[in-house]
């Protein structure tokens, strides 16, 4: 009786465990709520009655049973983990493959040592503790930096598709010689149905995390050229700033003139409120737009053009000199989205008292303090990456002005945090100072 099938209970108990697996990639804080805890035992029991009771089946039923036992990952993947359907199915392919792998090498391990004379229930116990717990440990290790759950919300229809359609593939040769030992690529000798069942379901787990591993480099490839698009469109716009600025420092320079001009030959009371309000606007952008760097000034000069048309009020206490070591595309990629993102949140904003913008960088001790608020009145969440989960419907290609920031800092040698506190969203940044 030695090589008999693999028992039920350790299949179901593999495709629990290999759901628990993705689980934990994924949506490791859920894992901590007794309400997990509780779904989890449930359906680790429903799944072993449900293969339990059908183990006898016959092999016209056995195929809908197995749909059914994959039906039943699914769901637990897309309940437990909270997961769109595309990324549930996508994780769903992946888990189940992973779980006939573990099932049958651990049951061919069993089966190897009672061919040695020894079928100890505690040997079984524990060759079963150490094939399960080392599959999983090293699948987790494999996967944790290549899914992630940003991806799998961009899952699209032809991605899951691939995968499932590998995953039903890869099922089918890997029991061939169960359900038909004259088939092409079968054996009769039912240890080598063993051994090509296993070979077949590890190179299966093989080639899916190369298809998981070509898919995270495509994202990567895909961000970093959305990122460098956004950096050179920071920079182009900020040589047309310095251009337009260039044109209307000259237009302020004249205005004075003609002020001075106007205010000598007419005291109507009219004209001088209008002149009055005009010196007002050139001492206002004067004072602001000077911080010593030039690249900053001319970032800030647009962006406080953009303010005032929108009635958002912005304010800046910033020593320029102190940015003088970074590169001007670096400089253009750290407050220019910043500044966009402020903007376009404060924007939305219905009252305008409300819309309120501050930017400083200081010298502290060794390093350059940047902070950038604005007043906040939406709840932010991050991502697995730590960045802000994108409100935009194109979430594809939007949500990388923080990346671009935390690119641009790192390469300064810097660090950035973020987040909300008593209604105000704080940007902070920290740099080394040039010696």
């Amino acid at each position: 009786m030695l090589y008999q099938d693999i028992p039920r209970i350790y299949t179901a108990i593999a495709e629990w465990g290999s759901c628990l697996v993705y689980l934990y990639i994924l949506k490791k804080e859920n894992m901590k709520s007794v309400h997990f805890l509780i779904g989890s035992l449930f359906m680790l029991a429903m799944q072993s009655i449900f293969l339990t009771l059908t183990g006898s089946v016959t092999e016209i039923l056995w195929i809908p049973c197995m749909i059914i036992a994959v039906g039943m990952m699914y769901g637990f993947l897309m309940v437990g983990g909270n997961m769109k359907p595309l990324g549930a199915a996508y994780c769903c392919a992946r888990a189940f493959v992973l779980a006939e792998f573990t099932a049958s090498l651990q049951w061919q391990m069993v089966s190897s040592v009672q061919t040695w004379g020894n079928q100890s229930i505690w040997v079984e116990i524990l060759i079963t503790m150490v094939i399960f717990g080392g599959c999983f440990t090293i699948d987790i290790y494999l996967e944790k930096d290549l899914l992630k759950q940003n991806y799998l919300e961009q899952m699209t229809v032809k991605e899951v598709a691939a995968a499932a359609i590998m995953a039903v593939a890869i099922f089918a040769f890997s029991n061939l010689s169960f359900l038909n030992e004259n088939a092409p690529f079968a054996s009769r000798e039912r240890e080598d149905i063993f051994s090509i069942r296993t070979l077949i379901d590890f190179g299966g787990i093989a080639i899916l995390h190369a298809y998981q591993s070509r898919i995270s480099e495509y994202v990567a490839e895909k961000e970093l050229s959305v990122m460098n698009v956004m950096l050179k469109s920071q920079y182009d716009q900020y040589r047309n700033y310095q251009d337009s600025l260039d044109l209307i420092q000259m237009k302020y320079h004249d205005l004075k003139h003609q002020i001075t001009g106007l205010r000598a030959e007419s005291d109507e009371e009219k004209r001088k409120k209008w002149i009055d309000s005009m010196e007002k606007e050139i001492a206002a952008f004067e004072n602001i737009s000077r911080t010593g760097n030039q690249v900053l000034d001319t970032i800030l000069a647009a962006k406080i053009f953009h303010c005032r048309k929108n009635h958002i009020q912005i304010t800046c206490v910033a020593d320029g000199k102190l940015l003088d070591h970074m590169h001007v595309t670096d400089i253009c990629s750290i407050f220019g989205n910043a500044l966009d993102n402020a903007i376009e949140h404060v924007i939305l904003i219905p009252d305008p008292e409300k819309r309120l913008i501050h930017l400083t960088v200081s010298a502290q001790k060794g390093f350059v303090f940047i902070k950038i608020e604005n007043y906040c009145e939406a709840e932010i969440s991050k991502n697995e990456e730590d960045l802000i989960t994108t409100t935009k419907k194109d979430s594809k290609n939007h949500g990388f002005g923080l990346k671009s920031i935390r690119t641009a800092v790192e390469k300064n040698d810097g660090s950035v945090v973020f987040g909300v506190q008593q209604n105000w969203f704080k940007l902070k940044i920290l740099l080394p100072r040039a010696l």
